[in-house]
């Protein structure tokens, strides 16, 4: 997992410990996340769906309008703890959705879960992708999840659990958190 310059990650601490953030240049931590009004991605990082969901991002986004963070890493627990999601993550286990934050850090601050967080990071992307997000919008809630949810089931049965997170190329070190 890749870190944004003048930051260092928590090292040895779980997800669910009591001590939450990122440490600064001067080993204070840190309550917010700054990655200037961009949508923060944030994902299974041993879900093999899920890496591969990230590097299909990756390859569209190309008005850089993605940030990314794995949900196993602290800077993820910073924001699950300010929304209560973190509760659901005890044991180590994590939910079963792709979460998208929107003003990371701001007094807006928002997250979207399952295919809400689908339909908003195709609005992202470049042509036709987001014309996909709006036909996606226009598919009832209710059978949109279904389908979320179904995916989210078998993902480790198709797809595969990583043993560890992929380490994204030099390139891409500086989208992730």
């Amino acid at each position: 997992m890749g870190h944004t310059v003048g930051w260092r990650v928590l090292v040895g601490l779980r997800t669910n410990s009591c001590a939450r953030g990122i440490l600064n240049a001067r080993g204070r931590v840190e309550e917010s996340i700054d990655i200037g009004g961009r949508l923060l991605v944030m994902f299974d990082g041993h879900c093999g769906f899920c890496n591969a969901s990230v590097r299909w991002l990756l390859r569209r986004d190309r008005r850089d309008r993605l940030r990314f963070v794995a949900l196993e890493s602290v800077s993820a627990a910073t924001v699950l703890a300010r929304h209560e999601v973190g509760g659901s993550m005890a044991g180590g286990a994590t939910p079963e959705t792709i979460l998208v934050v929107r003003d990371t850090g701001g007094a807006a601050e928002i997250v979207l879960v399952r295919s809400d967080a689908v339909v908003a990071l195709l609005r992202e992307l470049p042509r036709p992708w987001p014309w996909v997000g709006v036909a996606l919008r226009l598919i009832p809630q209710a059978v949109r999840e279904l389908g979320y949810r179904l995916v989210a089931r078998w993902r480790y049965r198709i797809w595969g659990r990583l043993e560890s997170c992929p380490v994204p190329s030099a390139e891409e070190r500086e989208r992730f958190l």
